[in-house]
């Protein structure tokens, strides 16, 4: 199951999270950076109760009303989905899409999207879609944003959503740029341990039928930008604490109950607007602490879905 946000580690986090929640906002106080295409209101229409304006104080008021708005996405080919560690997409191949509409008071709503397979698909579609809404406004030296995931999974099976807040504080230290995360859902039934073990979920004999539990992730990235140059190096570091179980429909997104992920990797942006990266993703799950989430923690061929890999994407952004 999968935030937001990293090219091909997620989610809300640094990636999908960077998709959507790490799209950059028009503060205009608060000396964020964006490159994004400025798109004008839309007209209102009706009949007019007063003169025309004159045309010289139109024409100012729209490009006010043009540069209040930020529209900022993303499309990425990704050579597997991970959120949190996990792959979603059986270690196969994804393609992820994300849209930002933001405001210069700092609101900001968008979504973001992802095909599925394997371990956290519901049938349907086999598709996330990500519903973001939040607020970034500037604190100190940093910028604070704020807001909620709603995870949904068109056409899937019954029970399948939740909804996730979050809270990222972000600033540069030099040429570093560091972000602590925490991410928070509460009791919710698509979270609860309703099944101890795979075989259980397997066979379909539920151990506690509508369980509700919650949720929390703390993560922590930075990114140092190479001098003048298109590199970037990036790392992560997450924990999750969560259900030790399986939830309503056999997946779990703290699969163990607690765990790390980590994450080493490179950008190299050749032109404005493409980005290329490779990021090296593990967790500290080993193949016996998920053995009694078989046969669902696993590929189709059988093997480990949280182990070490190599994640390789590219990314196109305006």
């Amino acid at each position: 199951m999968a935030f937001a946000q990293e090219s091909g580690d997620a989610a809300p986090e640094s990636e999908k999270t960077e998709a959507v929640s790490s799209d950059t906002f028009a503060l205009e106080s608060s000396g964020s950076s964006a490159s994004a295409v400025l798109v004008p209101l839309p007209a209102l229409s009706g009949t007019r109760a007063i003169a025309p304006i004159p045309a010289t104080v139109s024409h100012a008021a729209d490009e006010d009303a043009s540069s209040a708005i930020t529209v900022s996405g993303s499309a990425t080919l990704t050579s597997d989905y991970r959120f949190r560690g996990v792959s979603q997409t059986d270690e196969g191949m994804a393609v992820q899409g994300g849209i930002t509409i933001s405001h210069e008071s700092g609101f900001y709503v968008g979504t973001w999207g992802s095909n599925l397979a394997g371990w956290g698909t519901f049938g349907g579609t086999n598709m996330e879609l990500d519903l973001i809404a939040g607020f970034a406004f500037p604190v100190g030296e940093g910028t604070l944003d704020t807001g909620v995931v709603w995870f949904m999974y068109p056409s899937g099976a019954d029970t399948t959503d939740f909804a996730e807040l979050y809270a990222r504080l972000s600033g540069d230290v030099g040429p570093i740029s560091l972000t602590a995360g925490i991410a928070y859902a509460p009791n919710q039934e698509a979270l609860g341990k309703v099944f101890l073990t795979g075989a259980a979920a397997a066979a379909g004999l539920p151990d506690d039928l509508g369980d509700k539990e919650d949720n929390l992730y703390l993560s922590g990235d930075a990114v140092y930008a190479i001098g003048d140059s298109p590199v970037s190096l990036k790392a992560h570091l997450g924990y999750s604490d969560g259900n030790a179980g399986l939830g309503p429909n056999g997946t779990s997104i703290a699969p163990t109950g607690t765990y790390f992920d980590w994450s080493l990797g490179v950008d190299v942006a050749p032109i404005e607007g493409l980005t290329l990266s490779a990021s090296y993703i593990d967790t500290d799950i080993s193949a016996a602490d998920g053995a009694y989430l078989l046969p669902n923690f696993a590929t189709l061929a059988g093997g480990q879905i949280a182990d070490a890999t190599i994640v390789f994407s590219v990314t196109a952004s305006f």
